[in-house]
């Protein structure tokens, strides 16, 4: 390795070590200039400012995780399906490439598909 590669390292490793140095002066000062004074009203949980009422366990209705979770599965195939629709007609891109993304959608369109055959997708 050359000199070059050396000099990169070098500074990598002055930057990973000034990051440190800052981080821990940051714990310190903090640790130094924070006030600490526990109290019971400090305690207490804090609920969009009303005084917390009854138990701490509530039921969540499951379909709410299923909307939550068709988001996700929709919002990672825009995030492939973007970066595939502006490289697919470069030269090199066959119809392979094609047929891999049809595949792709064809699945999250059987998911979709299962979705709405089981209700899931109505709100009331």
């Amino acid at each position: 390795m050359g000199e070059a590669g050396a000099g990169s390292y070098q500074t990598l490793g002055l930057l990973l070590l000034v990051g440190v140095v800052v981080f821990i002066l940051a714990m310190i000062a903090n640790r130094l200039l924070s006030t600490i004074r526990p109290s019971a009203e400090k305690a207490t949980t804090y609920e969009c400012g009303l005084d917390p009422v009854g138990g701490d366990w509530a039921q969540a209705q499951i379909r709410y995780y299923v909307y939550a979770y068709l988001y996700v599965l929709f919002a990672v195939e825009a995030i492939f399906l973007f970066p595939w629709a502006v490289v697919f007609d470069r030269p090199g891109f066959g119809m392979a490439v094609v047929v891999e993304m049809a595949i792709f959608v064809s699945v999250l369109a059987l998911g979709l598909l299962y979705a709405w055959r089981k209700k899931v997708l109505r709100w009331t």
